[in-house]
């Protein structure tokens, strides 16, 4: 099995909170991955090495500052109740609403769905914010939301 049930993750009280609602058709397409998968895709995509953003060394790309080229404030316009992304982020992932993304949050903690069901919900995906790097299935560009309330803009290898 790829995917758990939202109602069985244990954080889907972030796509619950009762201040920032989720359509119902957009619920069902926020899908977090099993165990098995999340690893997989994180062995694959982020790190074969390390378990979480914490522990990234210079030889994992996400650790690497040459992948990193800018960075831009994402929490002062999520405090100010801002209903999109910051521009910066935006223009950086010039994506399809229907690009696949991965919401990597750990190696056993990956969600997978769409671009365009991330920015309606950004608020919600970055209740999770600790190093968590968004990617996009056969894209190259990423975007890391550190905890301090920064996203660094880069490009995967």
């Amino acid at each position: 099995m790829n995917y758990i049930s939202l109602n069985d993750y244990k954080k889907a009280w972030v796509f619950r909170h009762k201040d920032l609602p989720i359509d119902s058709e957009d619920f069902v397409k926020i899908k977090p991955m099993s165990e098995a998968r999340s690893a997989n895709l994180w062995a694959s995509f982020i790190s074969n090495e390390n378990d979480h953003p914490d522990f990234f060394k210079s030889s994992d790309w996400p650790g690497n500052d040459n992948n990193w080229s800018d960075s831009v404030e994402w929490e002062k316009p999520w405090e100010r109740d801002e209903d999109q992304l910051p521009l910066e982020i935006l223009e950086h992932l010039n994506w399809d609403n229907n690009t696949v993304i991965y919401f990597c949050i750990s190696r056993r903690d990956v969600i997978e769905s769409s671009w365009g069901v991330f920015k309606r919900y950004w608020k919600n995906f970055l209740f999770m914010s600790d190093g968590s790097i968004l990617i996009g299935k056969k894209r190259k560009e990423a975007v890391q939301f550190m905890e301090n309330g920064q996203a660094k803009l880069g490009i995967k290898p």
